[in-house]
């Protein structure tokens, strides 16, 4: 449990409103960014299960904005399925317990801030994709979340991250870095280097867009990987989208775009056999039907005719995020080899060569879908 003891981790689950029964604690999940706890409270007739967070401010400089978020947006959607009498809907979205005196999250002695969800029971979530209709109920619910917050009311949510898929300050970043070379990498990854010089394009398409109003902002989930999506044990159902640290303003294709990204191909994001690296055409054509279908209605045309685009774009930008802290000295991914994130990068901007390679063809099939849907 790093280093907190469990009377620590007790002392500070009971400044939420849970039972005085607290019977135990334990460690919680395979996340990478906030520590995870299962809050276990029992007093002889009632079992209920909380998850405890401890909110990794190094990342998210601001906790009580993102916070504050989290609450709008769970809020709104329990609201709206209350009012369409939709059976258990406390399974459907994170229910955020608050403290004694109220508060979102808790503010410990020694800094941190802590958080706490009523555990969903029933439910498990996968890493990776095993089936092409695990990919299309995973887009469904990803679609789904983004259809419950087009009528989020004012005032716009607070922007957690500022720029986060900002791609054309990643390449000034980047082109910083390359510039300065501080660990004198750039030698090794001549190949990827000159890859992104030839493809900055990319970089603009969308941002041009928005400029020209051309694409709306709306409310985006920001991390759409399949281990944010929990389904139900029973049936295999999608039940609740998770992880909304990065619910805040941005575009619905860069959701659809990180779809893509990581669920179309099947080996690992540091695989270093690149032959394995390609998109599988049938798990595109079910992420983008079963994000579609629940999308369709509201997007515009314009943002239609950019879903095959923004998985390029969305993949060409994390090859630069990859590639740069590789240039940098591995300080913002976690590394556990050397040359990792270099060959994260390339994984990348392999997977951006087969999209490249097959883009008629997911172009005709979003085509397809929308007209059909239409």
């Amino acid at each position: 449990m790093n280093t907190l003891t469990k009377v620590n981790l007790a002392g500070i689950a009971k400044q939420f409103q849970i039972q005085d029964s607290l019977e135990k604690i334990t460690s919680f999940g395979n996340g990478h960014v906030n520590d995870t706890y299962s809050v276990l409270c029992n007093d002889g007739r009632y079992v209920s299960r909380y998850i405890l967070q401890r909110i990794n401010h190094s990342i998210f400089k601001y906790p009580l904005k993102l916070m504050e978020n989290i609450v709008r947006v769970t809020n709104h959607v329990r609201n709206k399925l209350t009012n369409q009498d939709v059976q258990n809907s406390d399974r459907r979205v994170l229910t955020v317990i608050p403290t004694k005196d109220g508060s979102n999250c808790y503010h410990d002695t020694e800094g941190c801030y802590w958080r706490m969800y009523r555990h969903i029971e029933n439910v498990r979530s996968w890493d990776y994709l095993n089936s092409e209709d695990q990919a299309y109920k995973a887009a469904r619910m990803f679609g789904w979340f983004q259809r419950m917050l087009i009528d989020l009311p004012g005032p716009k949510l607070n922007d957690v991250i500022p720029n986060f898929h900002n791609t054309p300050k990643r390449l000034k970043d980047f082109m910083m870095i390359l510039d300065n070379d501080p660990n004198n990498r750039a030698h090794s990854s001549k190949n990827e280097i000159q890859f992104i010089l030839d493809h900055v394009e990319i970089c603009d398409r969308l941002v041009e867009l928005v400029r020209n109003e051309l694409i709306p902002e709306r409310i985006t989930h920001n991390d759409t990987k399949i281990n944010n999506v929990l389904f139900d044990i029973d049936t295999k159902k999608g039940v609740c989208v998770i992880d909304l640290d990065t619910v805040m303003p941005g575009l619905s294709l860069y959701d659809f775009g990180d779809m893509v990204r990581t669920a179309t191909c099947k080996a690992a994001e540091d695989e270093k056999d690149l032959s394995r690296i390609k998109l599988d055409i049938k798990f595109f054509e079910k992420i983008a039907l079963g994000y579609i279908q629940e999308t369709g209605s509201f997007l515009t045309d314009v943002e239609k005719e950019n879903l095959v685009f923004t998985g390029v774009l969305i993949t060409f930008e994390q090859m630069i995020r990859f590639l740069s802290d590789y240039l940098n000295g591995d300080v913002y991914y976690k590394i556990h080899r050397p040359e990792q994130n270099l060959d994260r990068a390339k994984t990348q901007m392999k997977l951006v060569h087969s999209i490249f390679n097959q883009e008629e063809q997911m172009n005709a099939i979003t085509n397809h879908i929308c007209k059909n849907l239409s």
